[in-house]
């Protein structure tokens, strides 16, 4: 007789030390706003995005990832010249969605980070552009083909972050 579940008990929660669930998200947010001022380049990269991500995926809990992308979104607005609420926004959607993502698929397999990160990525920036258009008048543009590749640097970027942050993750 086969064996349906019905609930999330089968689906492996991770939780992370005080000073972990602190740390992690203040150095991506420290290294994002201070890394590129120094190297141009590594502005493609979201590492406060990646952050809300692993840590939505890894305690597949919405609540927890919707508050985490809040949390990390509105603290990396606080560093930016753009108006409050920009990257609260989007973030805590792609919270939301990652957690609600890492609860009905294995999300530890490499493929499946790398996919989610890169539609993730590209879900966070229609956010953000449309928000920063639509409610903040913003003059920005939008290049799909930048974004696109983008996307695959932050899709690859995750893929080894996540392998290093793993390390952190404590069962409940």
């Amino acid at each position: 007789m086969p064996v349906f579940y019905d609930s999330q008990e089968q689906v492996e929660v991770y939780r992370f030390s005080f000073l972990t669930a602190i740390f992690i998200p203040l150095a991506a947010l420290f290294l994002q706003a201070f890394v590129p001022l120094r190297l141009p380049w590594f502005g493609v990269f979201d590492l406060p995005l990646l952050v809300v991500i692993f840590f939505a995926i890894a305690r597949r809990s919405q609540i927890s990832g919707l508050l985490t992308g809040a949390v990390i979104g509105l603290l990396q607005d606080s560093l930016t010249h753009q108006p409050i609420g920009l990257y609260g926004i989007a973030k805590t959607v792609v919270g939301f969605g990652a957690s609600s993502l890492g609860v009905k698929i294995d999300v530890e397999n490499i493929g499946a980070r790398f996919l989610g990160t890169v539609f993730f990525y590209l879900v966070h920036q229609i956010i953000y552009f449309v928000v920063a258009r639509g409610m903040a008048q913003l003059d920005l543009h939008w290049s799909w083909s930048h974004e696109s590749l983008a996307s695959l640097a932050n899709g690859f970027l995750a893929v080894l972050l996540f392998a290093v942050l793993d390390r952190l993750k404590q069962r409940t």
